[in-house]
């Protein structure tokens, strides 16, 4: 069965957005669009992992 549908991180991302467009939030926009780019902050680490691993035990 295939899930379709927004992540909770978007919904939270949007959330934040509108908060700080209507100035209920003072937040910097750093913080307002974390998540949206925090995730990518772990993707690309455990990709580089994934990849040096791959290549360490192609070179054994």
């Amino acid at each position: 069965m295939k899930e379709s549908g927004i992540s909770f991180a978007s919904v939270l991302g949007i959330v934040f957005i509108i908060l700080k467009l209507c100035n209920v939030i003072a937040w910097s926009w750093w913080w307002v669009l974390a998540p949206f780019w925090i995730p990518i902050g772990f993707l690309i680490p455990a990709v580089a992992v994934f990849l040096f691993a791959t290549w360490v035990e192609g070179r054994a």
